[in-house]
């Protein structure tokens, strides 16, 4: 299993910057002092239901929102030698948390930083994302729900040889809004 675990992330590797290419993504680690962060980030419209999130930011169809993308094919290189499922959570969440301060900067420096209202991402793991200051909602839509379910199996297949809990997982938004991940995570000029 390990064998062809390792090919197909080796596959992956290969394909990963054509992914990058036609998704419009920017890579945040390649911005001034942003070495080490697993975000790719790019604007984004919302397309979901109105949602109003804890600190009273509303977020409606159309609004822009910055989607962030964990750099799965980095991640999983990097946590290769951690065997505990445990240990790869603590190394996620921590790896999440040091990178958040660079998306804060990364919309404070964007030339629609006025109209950006927060930050969205789609993911199989909510544990701990409260803790990082996001919110965690259900997609509603069934069609988009499957489409995000089949898009997350090969990282989820990959990650955690999930087959046995991947068709019970639900897909879910995590959001921010710009005032709290200012206020959690901007760093001080």
């Amino acid at each position: 299993m390990e064998f062809i675990r390792g090919y197909a992330l080796s596959i992956w590797s290969f394909l990963d910057p054509l992914y990058y290419m036609f998704t419009r993504l920017t890579y945040l680690d390649r911005c001034a002092g942003s070495r080490g962060c697993i975000f790719r980030v790019r604007l984004t419209r919302y397309k979901g239901r109105t949602i109003t999130l804890s600190d009273g930011t509303v977020f409606k169809k159309n609004d822009v929102l910055v989607k962030i993308h964990l750099h799965n094919v980095r991640l999983l290189k990097d946590m290769a030698g951690i065997t505990n499922d445990f240990q790869k959570m603590i190394y996620l969440y921590k790896k999440i948390q040091t990178s958040l301060p660079h998306v804060a900067d990364y919309i404070e420096k964007h030339h629609q930083q006025g109209e950006i209202k927060g930050i969205i991402g789609i993911t199989l793991l909510d544990r701990g994302c409260k803790k990082l200051g996001f919110e965690p909602y259900t997609i509603q839509s069934h069609c988009y729900r499957i489409f995000k379910l089949s898009a997350l199996l090969p990282i989820s297949l990959l990650s955690r040889g999930g087959e046995r809990h991947f068709f019970h997982a639900k897909p879910q938004y995590l959001m921010m809004s710009k005032d709290k991940l200012y206020q959690r995570y901007r760093q001080p000029r």
